[in-house]
Formats: C-alpha cells, sequence, structure tokens
C-alpha cells in the first residue's frame, strides 16, 4: 500500500513538472520557427532561424526597453528593501497597539489590486506630470510592493534574538547604527526573497507600463512585445523571441540568490 502511494505521488509531481515545463517548451520552440513554418506547434522547427531574435530586438527597440526595465527595477528593489527593512524593524520589535494596527493595514493593503485604483492614479500621476517618467512609475512599484516586503521583514526579524540588540546597546550603539551593523546582515535570506519576489513582479509589470510610459523611448519589455500583436497581424514568433531574451535577466537573479529565497520566505512567514 505503502508503494502505491509513492507511485501516487511520483505521477502528480511529473504531472506538475510537464504542466509547468510544456509553456516554456512551446516558447522556445516558437522562437525558433519562421513565420512561414506552419508545422504543428509542438513539432521542432526544421531548422534553428535566428532571425526572430534579430527582429524582435530591433523592431521591439529592445536595447532602449532592457535599459528602462533595468533602471526601474533595480531602483525600486532598492527601495523596496530598505525602505521596507527599516519599517518593519519598529513594527517587529515595539508590539504596541498603534503599531499592530500598522502592521494590520499594510498586510489588508496587499490584498487591494492595483487595477481597481488605476483611474485615480492615472488622473493624479498626469496632473503631477509624472508621464512618461520614472520616477513616477518607480513611486507605484514601491507603494505596492512594500506591504508584501513589511509582512516579510517584520516576521524574519521577530525570529533574531533581543540579545544581539542588548548587547550593541551596552556597547553605546544608536538604534539606527544598531540596525545597519548588527540586525541588516542577518536578513540576508528574507532580503533574497523579498529582491526575487519584488524584481520579478517589477520586471514583468504590464499593467502600469502600459499606461505610464506610453512613449517609445520610455516603453519597458513588456509593452514593448505587445506591440507586435494588432488587429490585423500577430507575430507570435517575435513575441516568443523577445520573451525569451527578456526572461533571462529573472533567471540569472534567480540562480543567483536560490539558496536563500525558500529559507527566507518560510521563516519571513513565520511571526506576523
Amino acid at each position: 500500500m505503502k508503494g502505491r502511494s509513492n507511485w501516487v505521488y511520483v505521477l502528480l509531481m511529473i504531472w506538475i513538472g510537464a504542466f509547468h515545463i510544456l509553456p516554456f517548451y512551446l516558447l522556445f520552440t516558437t522562437s525558433f520557427k519562421p513565420m512561414e513554418d506552419m508545422s504543428s506547434k509542438w513539432a521542432l522547427p526544421d531548422t534553428w532561424n535566428l532571425d526572430n531574435f534579430k527582429n524582435a530586438w530591433e523592431q521591439a527597440n529592445m536595447g532602449s526597453a532592457f535599459i528602462n526595465n533595468l533602471v526601474i527595477t533595480a531602483v525600486s528593489v532598492v527601495l523596496v528593501v530598505v525602505l521596507g527593512a527599516l519599517a518593519s524593524y519598529p513594527l517587529a520589535r515595539y508590539r504596541t497597539r498603534l503599531n499592530k494596527w500598522v502592521y494590520n493595514l499594510f498586510v489588508s493593503a496587499m490584498i487591494v489590486p492595483p487595477l481597481t485604483i488605476l483611474v485615480p492614479l492615472y488622473k493624479m500621476v498626469a496632473d503631477l506630470g509624472g508621464m512618461n517618467t520614472y520616477w513616477a512609475v518607480i513611486l507605484l512599484h514601491v507603494t505596492f510592493q512594500l506591504p508584501l516586503a513589511i509582512f516579510l521583514f517584520t516576521g524574519f526579524i521577530q525570529t533574531i534574538p533581543r540579545e544581539l540588540e542588548e548587547a550593541a546597546m551596552v556597547d553605546g550603539a544608536s538604534r539606527l547604527g544598531l540596525f545597519f551593523r548588527i540586525i541588516f546582515p542577518l536578513l540576508k535570506p528574507i532580503t533574497a526573497t523579498v529582491m526575487i519576489l519584488t524584481g520579478i513582479s517589477i520586471w514583468n509589470d504590464y499593467q502600469f507600463s502600459v499606461f505610464f510610459l506610453q512613449s517609445t523611448e520610455s516603453q519597458t519589455l513588456t509593452v514593448a512585445l505587445s506591440t507586435f500583436f494588432s488587429q490585423y497581424i500577430s507575430n507570435v514568433g517575435w513575441v516568443a523571441a523577445g520573451s525569451l531574451l527578456s526572461a533571462l535577466p529573472p533567471i540569472v537573479l534567480f540562480l543567483f540568490l536560490q539558496k536563500y529565497f525558500i529559507r527566507g520566505l518560510a521563516s519571513g512567514a513565520v511571526k506576523g
């Protein structure tokens, strides 16, 4: 009976793995097929054609889009990590009624879909002159990513022994100095988790980019690739090739930080 149960789990894992791998297989094969290739989408290409990558890069202006993505994602992630960690420290260490209320407010904000307030956001950004600017989109990303960061950082900081801080205070360390010299270096696992979750979310963002970055010079990768779809034509091969290129930076980020990711995610959700 136990052996049969193990086989069920193995088959279930194979099915789940195949369910996640198949879209990447289709993306990979489609990106190498020329537009005139009418073979089955499941079949490998007869000839491995790199024209889709060249056309996607040139026609979507992906060089500029890559730079826009890098600037917006890097600045947003740094701000989310620093502000999230700083805000979480007092929430984790001083469990007053006010701090509990503030923490619950941040956690509650996680369930608010950005699309529900997109119209007033659009009007506010337009009135402030933030259309097609980095600062407006970065501010929006930081605002909507901070609740998750605060939730994870707060839970992780609560697992750190208070004795470390008490010893530093005896040596005359200030609260701010204590945080950056003692606490922040211990947040490496959860910091990696926050960087991966927020970084991938911001890198792949479409809803803010398509509304607030409408000029060709300020477009991000998702918006640039969406121009290949129109009412009369769909360049699926170009989109597949562009999507494959745009997926490389998040994959590299995850490979570098994966050893901290699960540990940080599990620890960050222990308390709250």
